[in-house]
């Protein structure tokens, strides 16, 4: 029997050796593999450790997860199944609430992060909040994580049958929005409730959002007042108006990718005070923009690597959603 020859390396993996050693040498950061899932939060919420190393507690009933979720001592609290509530539920600070496998979660109603800090929710299904509640409310609470859930409800009734999927309000602060998906829905994430909350809002509402998938959601994606948001690697499908700046507020929208979009950024709709925004590489397919003041915020203040447009699509809808930790 003859000898198979030795294997040689392929031209493609010399290629990405190559470009890896040129990478450490230069010192840059590589984009990100698709779905592959952070230790840590990128961007404004940065820092967010929830609860940490605690040792964690698994539920399966509202009543268990009322009572693991309470307090600010630091806790990890695992849901497994799919528990219907009526409203929300509060969770305390230092908390970390992950999902098991790829359909735990809530229906019915949300969670609400109020006056509270360092908290982490991850993985988890959060299905047709009744109004007048959210899927996830942050209210008036500092460092979130909210990361890897799937949101959704449907289109079938009127916009106001059910209520936001992720709002985020009263002077709430340094927040993290990553790869979740939000699904057939009219108002996406609202930031920031009303045009009059400017003394409680003004120099806070900091949000990053990025490789979130919005399919058919109507608006608000977001919708940010007063607020500095970052808006970047997302992809959006199915939207009549997608990111939204108003009363002041500054944002950066860079690399994303919005289909079927009618306009993909506005700072001139539905307020007294238009909004400012800046925008860099992304692919708008089409949709227009209204932007009326370009802003000054175009250097966030922490390290990230932005994925060129051109893959965005395949990273998000491979990694973004429950189940893709």
């Amino acid at each position: 029997m003859r000898p198979h020859p030795p294997r040689t390396r392929s031209r493609r993996a010399v290629l990405a050796a190559a470009s890896v050693a040129l990478a450490a040498v230069a010192g840059l950061a590589l984009p990100r593999s698709a779905g592959a899932a952070e230790t840590a939060p990128i961007g404004f919420g940065a820092g967010t450790t929830g609860g940490g190393s605690a040792t964690a507690v698994t539920v399966s009933t509202l009543d268990a997860f009322k009572t693991a979720v309470t307090g600010n001592t630091a806790k990890v609290v695992r849901v497994n199944g799919l528990i219907s509530l009526s409203g929300q539920v509060d969770i305390g600070s230092n908390t970390t609430v992950l999902g098991v496998g790829s359909s735990s979660g809530f229906t019915g109603g949300g969670l609400r992060l109020k006056k509270v800090t360092n908290v982490v929710v991850r993985n988890l299904n959060i299905r047709q909040p009744l109004k007048p509640s959210d899927g996830i409310t942050v209210q008036a609470s500092t460092k979130v994580w909210i990361d890897h859930n799937s949101f959704s409800a449907d289109r079938d009734h009127d916009k106001d049958y059910y209520d936001g999927l992720l709002d985020i309000n009263h002077g709430s602060d340094y927040v993290t929005v990553s790869w979740n998906t939000f699904k057939d829905h009219y108002k996406g994430s609202l930031v920031g409730h009303s045009d009059n909350n400017a003394s409680e809002d003004t120099g806070h509402l900091r949000v990053t959002y990025h490789h979130n998938h919005f399919s058919n959601v109507y608006s608000r994606i977001p919708s940010l007042r007063f607020g500095t948001g970052h808006f970047y690697d997302n992809y959006v499908v199915g939207a009549e108006t997608a990111v939204h700046s108003r009363m002041g507020a500054q944002m950066l929208v860079e690399n994303n990718v919005f289909s079927n979009t009618k306009v993909a950024v506005t700072t001139s709709r539905d307020s007294d005070v238009d909004g400012y925004a800046n925008l860099r590489g992304n692919d708008l397919g089409g949709a227009a923009t209204e932007i009326s003041q370009v802003g000054t915020f175009t250097a966030p203040p922490y390290g990230y690597t932005a994925e060129p447009a051109s893959t965005v699509v395949a990273s998000v809808t491979s990694g973004a959603g429950a189940g893709k930790l």
